[in-house]
């Protein structure tokens, strides 16, 4: 095992387009950290980049104490799996898994042993005759983790393991994988554009966009304390919904209005501005308050089993979307209008100009 270090990281292809801005990141021992953000973030480069398959323009990487900058990838002690899997397809399930070994000349009665052990741990003994062909998309991948497991790496890559597989198989496959990391105990660098899996999977989570790490974070600091907007929006499923509204100081209350929305929260000395986004996650919003701060319209009730979402036109250019139990939510058709209060303990304030997170300037965070 090894921990894993990006040493202000820059990736440019061209003078014109740069990919990765100045990465600093340290990735524990034995650590299980996921890379997520949208398509083109770098989020991908940044693993080829550990992975030697993509040189950088900038900075150092260290597995471990060394820098690897100049080494070659078959000599970083890492193994990558691929999103699509990679196997050759005229050999065996077997051939598959011990072609590596081979490479280094280990004795066969060792590959044999390695083989074994990964192929139980996967549950995929009964397929090491197969070709890969002969196999779903669910015992490939398994066979793709098998291959990078008998090599017994220093840290694992994974690049969008689970994005080619259906969502029943997605969800066995990410409780298969947290199980191997805790058996393994070894450093896991994994790439996704799926927050969802990245909630799951990740002791921490790095969110990346436009080749900036934007925040890094256990799942739970990431949701409970997004630190900018962009954060608080990709976050969380469905994602939060962000109000920009003017905000005016009554005494020690700050009076947030927008059309058809009236929030009044406790506000400390000195903090005025004229402008703040408002955050609110779909579950935190109250259903049935006499007083009601969000008036709108109807748009569509999405039936998800025991809760529902609602998503409401509050005006012409503001759309949110609110959870509910489904029993509640029976009770609204398309058109209806609807009246919402929110859990002030709950709300999340940005900066409207900078779009950062504001601390300690209300009673309500």
């Amino acid at each position: 095992m090894a921990s894993v270090t990006f040493e202000k990281v820059v990736k440019k292809y061209n003078e014109e387009t740069t990919i990765l801005k100045g990465i600093d990141l340290t990735v524990s021992d034995g650590e299980f950290l996921v890379l997520v953000g949208p398509s083109g973030c770098g989020k991908s480069t940044l693993l080829r980049t550990l992975a030697g398959l993509e040189t950088i323009t900038g900075g150092n990487i260290k597995i471990g104490d060394r820098v690897v900058n100049d080494v070659a990838p078959k000599d970083r002690d890492i193994a990558m799996v691929f999103q699509s899997y990679a196997l050759y397809p005229h050999m065996t399930v077997r051939e598959n898994m011990a072609f590596a070994l081979k490479m280094r000349k280990m004795p066969k009665a060792e590959i044999d042993k390695k083989v074994e052990e990964a192929a139980a741990m996967l549950d995929i003994t009964h397929l090491l005759d197969r070709l890969p062909k002969q196999m779903s998309g669910g015992q490939r991948q398994r066979v793709a983790m098998g291959r990078a497991i008998v090599r017994d790496p220093k840290v694992f890559l994974f690049d969008e393991p689970l994005s080619n597989l259906d969502a029943s198989l997605r969800t066995q496959m990410r409780v298969e994988l947290k199980k191997l990391h805790e058996r393994l105990k070894t450093t896991i660098i994994y790439v996704t554009h799926d927050q969802v899996e990245a909630m799951t999977l990740a002791d921490r989570i790095v969110v990346l966009n436009k080749g900036v790490i934007q925040q890094v974070g256990t799942p739970a600091e990431l949701f409970d304390t997004p630190q900018n907007i962009f954060v608080a929006g990709f976050i969380g499923s469905p994602s939060m919904n962000l109000l920009e509204l003017n905000a005016k100081k009554e005494g020690n209350e700050l009076l947030l209005s927008g059309e058809n929305i009236k929030i009044k929260v406790k506000a400390e000395d000195g903090f005025d501005p004229e402008k703040i986004i408002v955050g609110v996650r779909p579950q935190d919003f109250v259903f049935g308050e006499k007083e009601s701060e969000i008036t709108g319209t109807v748009e569509i009730v999405e039936a998800l089993g025991r809760m529902s979402l609602i998503h409401v036109a509050v005006s012409e250019n503001v759309k949110i979307t609110a959870e509910t139990e489904y029993e509640t939510a029976r009770k609204y058709d398309i058109g209806d209008k609807i009246s919402l209060s929110m859990k002030h303990e709950k709300l999340h304030f940005f900066d409207s100009v900078a779009q950062t997170r504001i601390s300690n300037k209300t009673g309500n965070l």
